[in-house]
């Protein structure tokens, strides 16, 4: 009887001791829950979060926003939410370094762009000091941004001139800019609205994008650029107090299974979303390669940007050149990864 007891006391005594210990880590969302950024990446990186810690570390995403998407970042500065996502571009001037994995003619794979992005990062970008306000989990980039337009030649180089594009944040808008477009400004909710409306003839999107904010029936032709004439960055980070309350023990479990091990998850779930997005184009929007003309010429419109973007990355006392060597070399590494 007094073993019984004793054993007894002993469980109550761990399960106490795990209760004092457990720590809930808050997540902020912003997209519909349905999104794959959300349901493909968010939600399977708090499961692993759990997992890798043993329950000791809980998470709980958020039911509504807390804010608009560029307010994000600064959720998790001041510790509003625990650990929050988003789209460096949506703060304009507030992230050089994300020029490097959002410059054109990159890769046709996000997983690839995406790890050689955490790689590259990890050993030399976060030496920048743009997030030493908080702990980074992942940075990783969307598919390749593609062209997509009402009816358009879609073999003339300059089938951009003149044509009123929506744009997102980032290196997007200069880039619709130089090649002869007006850029419309407005969150990817409101795409839809501006397609329909005749407010934008068209749009730089990834396949996914367009596909998931229901854009087909509103485009007629899409252009594939190969690596795309842009991507966009976006980041996962959590607040630093609460980062630094956790264990040692705690802190390792969750660094195995974020990082490169998230930005290959999401690079994934990009490409599979592009997969399906092309898959539901089929039939509705005529897709076709850019050709050898308009490759020329975009490539050389566009190179006075890519200096320009790098040139940012210098005066923030970044080597520029090595940097976008070692990404070019990182992507080459992680395509040849995925053969």
């Amino acid at each position: 009887m007094k073993l019984i007891l004793a054993s007894a006391t002993a469980l109550m005594m761990a399960s106490t001791a795990m209760a004092q210990t457990q720590t809930t880590l808050t997540v902020a969302n912003w997209l519909p829950p349905a999104h794959p950024l959300v349901s493909e990446v968010i939600v399977p990186m708090t499961e692993q979060i759990t997992e890798a810690t043993g329950g000791t570390v809980q998470t709980t995403i958020l039911p509504a926003p807390l804010g608009p998407p560029a307010a994000h970042f600064d959720f998790a500065v001041n510790g509003v939410a625990d650990i929050t996502f988003g789209v460096q571009g949506y703060n304009p001037g507030r992230f050089t370094t994300t020029n490097l994995a959002e410059l054109p003619f990159l890769s046709d794979s996000a997983e690839a762009t995406s790890v050689a992005y955490w790689r590259v990062f990890e050993d030399q970008l976060i030496d920048a000091g743009e997030y030493d306000q908080v702990k980074v989990l992942g940075v990783f980039t969307h598919g390749p941004g593609e062209i997509f337009m009402k009816e358009a030649d879609a073999s003339s180089a300059d089938v951009l001139k003149g044509a009123k594009l929506r744009v997102g944040g980032g290196i997007v808008h200069e880039v619709a800019t130089t090649l002869g477009a007006v850029p419309v400004e407005g969150p990817s909710s409101k795409a839809y609205e501006l397609l329909s409306q005749g407010v934008a003839d068209g749009i730089l999107f990834p396949y996914e994008s367009v596909n998931f904010f229901k854009l087909i029936p509103q485009l007629d032709i899409g252009i594939s650029v190969p690596g795309g004439l842009y991507n966009t960055s976006f980041y996962v980070v959590m607040n630093k107090a609460k980062w630094d309350s956790l264990s040692a023990e705690q802190q390792e479990q969750i660094d195995s299974v974020t990082g490169e091990a998230l930005a290959r998850m999401a690079g994934k779930m990009w490409d599979r979303a592009d997969e399906k997005g092309v898959d539901a184009m089929d039939g509705q929007i005529a897709v076709s390669p850019a050709t050898d003309t308009q490759l020329e010429a975009w490539t050389a419109a566009l190179q006075p940007v890519i200096e320009s973007k790098l040139g940012e990355m210098d005066e923030a006392g970044l080597d520029s050149a090595a940097l976008y060597d070692a990404f070019k070399a990182e992507i080459a590494t992680a395509e040849a990864e995925l053969q």
